[in-house]
């Protein structure tokens, strides 16, 4: 059984491809290695002795996905590619469109092409943008801030209607908060090629020197501290839940054949908190000062996951510690490898 994964070589789909590899799955990796490199395939081999299919090309490329099909027996995909930015999606509102959300409509009439109706998209919790209230579960509001939400929110649409038009169809949107850490080889990380996005790469960047300081956007937040609060589940948390949803595919009910899930820890923490608890555990000093914020992000943001707990029969089940001592020991190791 072969399972496809578009966004295969980075942050999440790389780590998704270790436990199914490791379950013995064909895995097929399709990347455009705009923020990632064909190293991870190298690094899932030694992890788990065997490497993945690779394929380099973009979701919106129909003949290289119609060849993927032809050449596996696809039996489900795990949709990971898309721009994920949200300054750049503030910039490149068009791109991130033809990108995020026509990209998608080229991999599902490939999947109905070839017979192929079980998929796990990756959403966000930024669909849900400024929330109204905490914890956020999977009937608030949606109120995307970001062209970059926005396409999360488009594509759910998408997949909802698809799935009353077509009872073959099974899918999850798994709407992920903010994944940190790094696999327990230390060989796979979250390791970004172009400009960081994500708070964890940019700290990284200063324990490594390669940086004077933490720019953090913004001290004006409506939270205890005055830094923005997220919800950081631990990459391999985030992976058990992804493992869990191949399962629960394969009893979907077709009247139910639809779902939104938050995958998250269930708690936030702010940037000072989680900074704090990086230089405890690493015994590090960042520096950091604060600037501007950036457009489009929210003060406060945390999951309910009851429906992942019932659902998935999944909870997540590591700490903010675990996730910064393997974030750095990833970043330790890598100028080894």
């Amino acid at each position: 059984m072969s399972i496809l994964i578009t966004g295969g070589t980075g942050y999440i789909g790389s780590h998704c491809a270790v436990e199914l590899l490791k379950n013995n799955f064909e895995v097929v990796l399709l990347d455009n290695l705009s923020n990632s490199t064909e190293a991870v395939c190298k690094h899932l081999y030694k992890i788990c002795g065997k490497k993945p299919n690779f394929y380099r090309g973009n979701i919106n490329n129909e003949e290289v996905l119609d060849y993927i099909f032809k050449c596996f027996d696809i039996k489900a995909v795990i949709h990971c590619a898309g721009l994920k930015a949200v300054g750049e999606s503030v910039l490149k509102p068009i791109e991130y469109h033809e990108n995020n959300v026509e990209g998608t409509k080229s991999l599902l009439s490939v999947m109905q092409k070839h017979d192929v109706y079980k998929l796990i998209f990756s959403s966000s919790a930024s669909v849900y943008g400024n929330p109204e209230y905490h914890p956020i579960d999977e009937m608030h509001p949606l109120n995307p801030l970001n062209p970059y939400a926005s396409s999360k929110v488009k594509i759910e649409e998408i997949l909802k209607k698809l799935s009353i038009e077509n009872s073959k169809w099974k899918i999850l949107s798994l709407r992920y908060f903010n994944p940190i850490g790094a696999h327990d080889s230390y060989l796979l990380g979250d390791d970004p090629t172009g400009q960081p996005n994500n708070l964890f790469p940019f700290i990284m960047k200063v324990a490594m020197g390669e940086r004077e300081e933490l720019e953090i956007f913004g001290n004006d937040y409506n939270t205890p501290d005055g830094t923005g609060i997220r919800d950081y589940i631990h990459i391999m948390d985030l992976v058990d839940g992804h493992i869990s949803s191949m399962l629960y595919l394969e009893k979907m009910e077709a009247s139910l054949n639809y779902e939104n899930i938050n995958l998250g820890a269930g708690r936030g923490y702010s940037v000072l908190e989680v900074l704090d608890s990086f230089e405890t555990v690493n015994n590090l000093k960042i520096p950091y000062r604060f600037t501007e914020r950036r457009e489009g992000d929210v003060d406060n943001s945390y999951a309910n996951i009851s429906k992942a707990k019932v659902k998935l029969d999944w909870m997540p089940k590591r700490t903010i510690e675990d996730m910064c001592t393997s974030a750095w020991s990833f970043q330790k190791k890598k100028i080894l490898v």
